[in-house]
């Protein structure tokens, strides 16, 4: 069936067709966590890159990547059509990736990335997040007692 709009007219209502969240994958990490235990999780906070899980106390953001979105080594395809629009959006995808990986972690964030496809093995996926909210933990802890100590060496060094 031929399109009834023409193309400069299909181009701007797709244009303004905004997405709403990645539902599904948010809804698997979620159950996921749930099955598992795992508490302490937020989502929504307002925090660069919009993490969509976010670990507040031990200051770990998870995101969960689609595989064509943030072109997954394992699953992406390049697009056979309008490759060069499709090159840019991705690129750019990436690049932001990059960037809120960097402001995160200038605010004192871990990131934990989580491929789309990583949800079918909710072990693994589990044991990821166990295990990095496990070094969160430790570097926390090491952040505590260091500042206990030089809160002691400065005390100790205060005459009576």
């Amino acid at each position: 069936m031929a399109d009834v709009f023409s193309k400069a007219k299909r181009s701007d209502v797709m244009a303004r067709i905004r997405g709403k969240g990645n539902k599904s994958t948010e809804g698997a990490l979620a159950a996921i966590l749930r099955a598992d235990g795992i508490t302490g999780w937020r989502r929504h906070l307002d925090l660069p890159g919009k993490p969509d899980f976010a670990f507040t106390k031990l200051r770990l953001a998870v995101f969960v990547d689609g595989c064509f979105w943030h072109r997954c080594p394992r699953c992406f395809t390049s697009p056979a059509t309008n490759a060069e629009f499709w090159e840019a959006k991705l690129a750019a995808n990436l690049a932001r990736d990059r960037k809120v990986r960097r402001q995160l972690s200038a605010k004192g964030w871990r990131v934990l990335r989580i491929w789309e496809h990583d949800l079918r093995l909710a072990g693994r996926v589990s044991r990821r997040i166990a295990t990095a909210l496990s070094r969160a933990e430790s570097d926390q802890g090491a952040q505590r007692r260091s500042s206990l100590q030089k809160l002691k060496d400065r005390h100790d060094r205060i005459p009576i």
